[in-house]
């Protein structure tokens, strides 16, 4: 009878273990379009897509998000970085550009940080294919987006930048979300915009979770 109940010991130990060993440690990286300025922590798109994965057989711990308004790929880099490396993620998402536009950073110094930052992210997760990175959205279409454009237009400003990113992601074979088509909607639903006039909405960045959830099971579940 003794033996018997070590063996069933050791049995539930390897099978806790092994379920352990397959949750999803993610870890989000970027700036107020990834903390989610505008909304609450439970309405920001990476802990609704981390629910959304696991409610979908995907077991995933939003283990980090440390992105900051404001902040640009050289914060990102001195900041970010040092969290993500410590924090032995298994999927990671990226969404970083926007501050660096509108701080005037001209695009080939954003596309060589850019390359750190990628290179830094991939060489810490497991699978290689398990970083997703997501476009820039379109903020001039904001109520107060055109305050941030010191005169430039923004849609195409941001849209060079958002094609390094698609660039960048394809040389790696990494998937992309591009929200910037979407992000463009606002302009004709305030709903879609936080009372502060510049950043999305709750609703908005539901929308966002909803285009990027389906790439994200896909590469998850693939593994």
């Amino acid at each position: 009878m003794k033996i018997c109940f070590q063996i069933l010991l050791i049995i539930l130990s390897i099978h806790f273990s092994q379920n352990g060993m397959n949750k999803i440690k993610y870890v989000a990286l970027g700036d107020s379009y990834t903390i989610c300025e505008g909304a609450d922590y439970k309405e920001s798109w990476p802990k609704l897509l981390a629910e959304h994965l696991d409610k979908n057989g995907i077991e995933t711990e939003l283990i980090a998000n440390p992105s900051r308004t404001g902040w640009t790929t050289k914060d990102l880099i001195e900041n970010e970085l040092p969290i993500y490396e410590k924090s032995n993620p298994t999927f990671a998402t990226l969404l970083i550009g926007v501050n660096d536009w509108v701080q005037g950073v001209d695009a080939e110094t954003f596309h060589r940080n850019l390359n750190f930052i990628l290179d830094k992210m991939l060489l810490y997760l497991p699978n290689k294919k398990n970083l997703l990175l997501i476009t820039i959205p379109d903020f001039g279409v904001t109520p107060s987006g055109s305050k941030y454009g010191n005169g430039r237009n923004i849609s195409e400003g941001i849209s060079e930048f958002n094609r390094i990113i698609i660039s960048e992601a394809q040389k790696r074979n990494l998937k992309v979300v591009d929200i910037f088509p979407v992000s463009q909607k606002m302009k004709d639903d305030p709903a879609l915009i936080a009372n502060d006039g510049l950043h999305p909405s709750a609703r908005e960045y539901a929308i966002w979770e909803n285009l990027i959830y389906p790439v994200a099971y896909d590469l998850l579940k693939a593994k």
